[in-house]
């Protein structure tokens, strides 16, 4: 059959798929130089055509519905299909000019988000204007740049980044103006103190953590850090990514960060990947509220008002409200967990982590020993005499319905297989998977040929993964050169 085939490889010159009624309206009397000199090269197909060939396309991708997806930093847990049913009521569309009065209720949504954000992080007040979690970022960073800007403070103009961070955070203080400056990480992916000091100048405008960072340690010099970046004039910032693993058992806010933003589509019931859509709040300590992008939602008497850039704000860093449909799905799902159970997804995902890590440490080398947080990385398997790569075993646990963890990064790791499962896996999800990443380590020493060529059962074998990235593919007619 040809459901394997582009749309344009099943066209058929003059079949119709659907023929609108003539308007009975006049058309646009639309300017020349904004018509087409050619036809569009579309492909011509009937309507039972584009559906069959639409739904069997569908069921090739791999979502966290069909199965495990343990894709480490990246909390691809699923998310409970009530959030999305009641994000997508009539009774939660805004429109964008509608007079506060009349949509009270969502900006009621809005207050209450900002205020269990404040209540689960330490900070004091969120703007959920930001559209993702890298969006996030850089609004904190124009926040830290513009509060030493103002103290005419114009010589910190670097960020310190960690070796082992997050590829956003380097990215983030570069486009806000900031040069991202290195720190060493220790094996376990925790900051070097030492190499800290060296860095801590009167340039410096701040430093940026994920904690527990991206090997899955818990920073246990958070504190130091704290004092020693304060001392110096410059702020902290925390990337909300792994901010899973300590809900409710740990604040940033405590850990003395002065700014974050949360991950509304890893942390609180968006569904992670695609490309969005996605939300990534800000929030600050009480001093650089006065910072934060517009709109945030204040309430007065029984009355929720909206509080407008004014000239201190760093201003609005998207179109209105921001992501009113995501906002509700993470509102929706804080109250379904409550405050009483939150606690018991870092816990329920932490110790699944660690069951996974110990369960596979003979046959994968585990370069960080002792309790992780929610995520774990080996480097590569123990018997490396068949040179059976991390990349070989991804590729062959997609012929087990299995999504590959993170490969290759961190990069403190050669061989590096970054495993995450969230608290939404049952044990015998879990229990599965480690029989196949045994079933695979085994392979590797008896058959490693066999591992060497995978993947066999997916649409497509192993790819030229350079030349793809370098000389992609993307439309029909490229096909044709």
């Amino acid at each position: 059959m040809y459901y394997d085939s582009l749309i344009f490889e099943i066209s058929n010159k003059g079949r119709v798929g659907y023929s609108l009624p003539k308007s009975e309206f006049k058309s646009y009397n639309i300017p020349k130089n904004l018509l087409r000199a050619t036809e569009a090269n579309l492909p011509e197909v009937s309507e039972l055509e584009a559906v069959r060939h639409y739904t069997n396309v569908s069921t090739k991708n791999f979502g966290v519905e069909k199965g495990f997806y343990p894709l480490g930093s990246c909390t691809m847990k699923y998310n409970p299909k009530i959030n999305q049913d009641i994000s997508n009521m009539s009774q939660f569309s805004l429109h964008p000019y509608a007079p506060m009065k009349s949509i009270q209720g969502i900006l009621e949504i809005y207050y209450e988000t900002q205020r269990i954000l404040s209540e689960l992080s330490g900070l004091h007040t969120f703007s959920l204007n930001p559209y993702a979690g890298a969006h996030g970022e850089l609004a904190g960073l124009m926040i830290m740049r513009k509060y030493h800007m103002d103290r005419n403070d114009t010589k910190r103009t670097k960020v310190i980044v960690p070796d082992s961070a997050h590829g956003t955070n380097p990215a983030s203080a570069t486009v806000a103006g900031l040069i991202s400056v290195e720190v060493k990480s220790n094996l376990d992916g925790t900051v070097n103190i030492e190499s800290l000091k060296e860095l801590l100048t009167d340039e410096i405008a701040g430093i940026m953590l994920t904690n527990p960072n991206t090997a899955g340690v818990f920073e246990k010099d958070i504190l130091e850090i704290a004092k020693l970046v304060h001392d110096i004039g410059g702020l902290l910032y925390y990337d909300g990514a792994n901010l899973n693993p300590i809900l409710g058992l740990a604040r940033p806010g405590d850990m003395g960060f002065d700014i974050m933003h949360i991950n509304l589509h890893k942390t609180f019931s968006t569904p992670h990947g695609g490309g969005g859509p996605g939300s990534g709040p800000v929030g600050v300590v009480e001093s650089l509220v006065k910072y934060l992008p517009s709109p945030v939602i204040k309430k007065q008497g029984e009355e929720y008002i909206i509080e407008d850039s004014n000239e201190t704000s760093i201003g609005q860093v998207s179109h209105f409200y921001g992501n009113i449909g995501v906002v509700t799905k993470a509102y929706t799902y804080l109250l379904t967990v409550g405050k009483e159970n939150m606690a018991n997804i870092g816990r329920y995902s932490v110790l699944n982590a660690n069951y996974i890590k110990e369960s596979l440490k003979d046959d994968y080398l585990l370069p960080i020993k002792g309790i992780c947080k929610h995520e774990f990385v080996f480097d590569g398997l123990i018997d490396k005499s068949h040179h059976v790569t991390t990349l070989d075993v991804a590729k062959r646990l997609l012929d087990y319905d299995v999504h590959p963890p993170t490969v290759y990064f961190p990069l403190t790791f050669k061989e590096s297989l970054m495993i995450e499962p969230p608290e939404t896996e049952s044990k015998a999800t879990i229990d599965d998977f480690i029989e196949v990443m045994r079933t695979v380590a085994e392979e590797a020493r008896v058959t490693p040929d066999l591992v060497k060529g995978a993947p066999y059962n997916t649409v497509v074998k192993r790819l030229d993964e350079a030349t793809a990235a370098r000389k992609p593919i993307v439309k029909y007619s490229d096909l044709l050169k």
